[in-house]
């Protein structure tokens, strides 16, 4: 029996499935989950190697989705609308390539399924490393190591999300080894089967992950795309602009 992904279950009605990017955890899309689960029941996990779920060597897209899927069947869900952000909006590409009949729509926020060549997080690796290497015994002392590397402010606040008491230290909740060694997966991409699942692709209009040139891949991919483009936000749409996603993600769900 493989290990079941942590996860929390909220509310009633049909299961949305709120999916985090690298580094993060379930409580990332808790904005989301919080005007969601109003009127849905929403699932929002912690993938392999983040949060509170199992640590593995493995972290390629296929088996992050698998792990998906296991933890849809245990819990007997048979219809659902995923949501993934950045990584997270990868695996639910591909939790909807392994389960294509079941996924009524896909939401995936600033990210294209495509093969990225640069590498955007040495420096963020190079923090995270650091507090390891110091065994910091605050946050305070955790977030002045960070800023040593990652120059960003609010980079350095969502990655302390995830420092916890170990013994007489802070350690990371995820694992920065398996990452690290797992970053040219996690940056990679090898195309799906075309799907026909109805897909919103919610891009931030100063972020630069999701670009006009990726509109083929996109198109070889899903039959039923459609984007939408959020002025004056970055890569963090939703911790920016939650009202503004959660309209879109409203109108596209229905």
């Amino acid at each position: 029996m493989s290990q079941l992904l942590n996860y929390k279950l909220e509310g009633e009605g049909h299961t949305i499935v709120l999916i985090h990017g690298l580094f993060g955890n379930l409580d990332n899309l808790g904005l989301l989950a919080r005007n969601l689960k109003q009127d849905h029941q929403v699932l929002s996990i912690d993938l392999r190697n983040h949060g509170l779920s199992f640590h593995h060597e493995l972290h390629t897209y296929q088996a992050q989705a698998e792990d998906v899927k296991a933890l849809l069947q245990h819990l007997n869900i048979e219809r659902s609308t995923l949501i993934g952000h950045s990584m997270g909006g990868k695996v639910a590409i591909k939790v909807a390539e392994l389960l294509e009949t079941q996924v009524q729509q896909l939401l995936v926020l600033d990210m294209a399924p495509v093969d990225y060549q640069v590498q955007r997080h040495d420096n963020v690796f190079a923090g995270l490393q650091a507090v390891n290497s110091a065994k910091p015994e605050s946050r305070k002392q955790a977030l002045e190591i960070l800023a040593q590397h990652i120059e960003l402010e609010g980079v350095r606040q969502f990655l302390s999300k995830s420092l916890y008491k170990n013994d007489n230290h802070l350690a990371w909740r995820f694992s920065v080894e398996n990452l690290w060694n797992n970053y040219r997966h996690i940056m990679s991409w090898q195309p799906i089967q075309q799907i026909s699942t109805p897909t919103l692709f919610i891009k931030g209009a100063n972020s630069d992950y999701l670009q006009a040139e990726h509109q083929r891949d996109i198109q070889a991919q899903f039959s039923q795309a459609k984007a939408h483009i959020i002025a004056n936000t970055g890569h963090w749409l939703h911790a920016e602009k939650p009202e503004e996603v959660l309209r879109i993600i409203r109108k596209f769900i229905g």
